[in-house]
């Protein structure tokens, strides 16, 4: 690692003077460079098999920083060496929570999804972590939702044996569940584990599976696996009040983040993903 290390530091005029992992290297796997001009992290997969997921990630880093939301990594650089893709980026020093921090991150979450356009989707497709994201334009959020997200997961899974029941019934049914809001521009795969706590004490956001998409998806993903506490929502309802019945609507946007779950890591999800199926069949 240390010889393809210098020679990529070598590559964009980087001195590289120690590596060392970081956590949460479960799709890229992911090092601290310590160079002479600076801190970075270098993340590094499989060129052939996940093409542009780095230009998909930049891209979307890109997107989120110019919303003036969040504090996020500046992109560096990307490209290709050998068998491997690779993206640099800026290290984001870690701190602590200030006092703030929750009602900063609720209040930079609305004005992040304030950000809209005419329709659904992206004018490229992505990756939601190594699985790909599909963001073809669509006018209605329902439509997006189960052509863009759901029916590619549900087919990805049939190719994997798992089997669903009378999903035209569910399809058919959720269409009318689904509020006719504007697109937002989300972060898409808002879990614990993708934001950070800058050295100044504010909420940073890394690895995004961004779109134009219903907004209440950020909301979700938020409260599937938890680490948000109640005030970051009460306070985004302040500033960007969510559509009636909101909450009822959770466990609706969740099932795309559990299919997603289901088709990387296996059958342990499968159980949760019936059970909201049949709650709205």
């Amino acid at each position: 690692m240390e010889t393809l290390f210098n020679t990529i530091a070598q590559r964009h005029n980087l001195s590289l003077l120690d590596f060392k992992p970081l956590q949460g290297g479960d799709i890229n796997s992911v090092y601290y460079w310590k160079c002479l001009s600076g801190n970075f992290v270098i993340k590094l997969n499989s060129a052939t098999r996940f093409p542009e997921m780095f230009n998909k990630e930049a891209q979307g880093l890109q997107l989120l920083a110019s919303s003036g939301s969040f504090k996020v990594p500046k992109v560096i650089t990307f490209n290709t060496i050998e068998e491997y893709s690779y993206i640099i980026l800026q290290y984001i020093i870690p701190g602590t929570k200030g006092s703030l921090f929750w009602e900063q991150f609720g209040q930079s979450l609305a004005q992040l999804h304030q950000i809209t356009q005419d329709t659904f989707g992206l004018t490229h497709d992505n990756y939601i972590g190594s699985l790909p994201q599909y963001n073809n334009s669509e006018k209605l959020a329902s439509e997006f939702y189960i052509n863009q997200r759901l029916q590619p997961q549900f087919e990805m899974a049939g190719q994997r044996g798992y089997i669903f029941k009378e999903l035209d019934v569910f399809l058919t049914t959720i269409t009318s569940e689904i509020p006719n809001e504007s697109p937002s521009l989300i972060h898409g795969d808002l879990w614990n584990g993708n934001y950070l706590v800058s050295e100044e004490g504010f909420p940073a956001l890394i690895d995004p599976a961004v779109c134009y998409g219903p907004r209440e998806m950020d909301i979700a993903m938020m409260r599937l696996f938890g680490g948000f506490p109640s005030e970051v929502f009460s306070i985004y309802n302040e500033v960007f009040p969510l559509t009636k019945n909101w909450e009822t609507r959770t466990s609706l946007w969740q099932l795309y983040y559990l299919l997603v779950h289901l088709n990387l890591f296996g059958a342990g999800y499968l159980p949760q993903v019936k059970q909201i199926v049949k709650q709205y069949t």
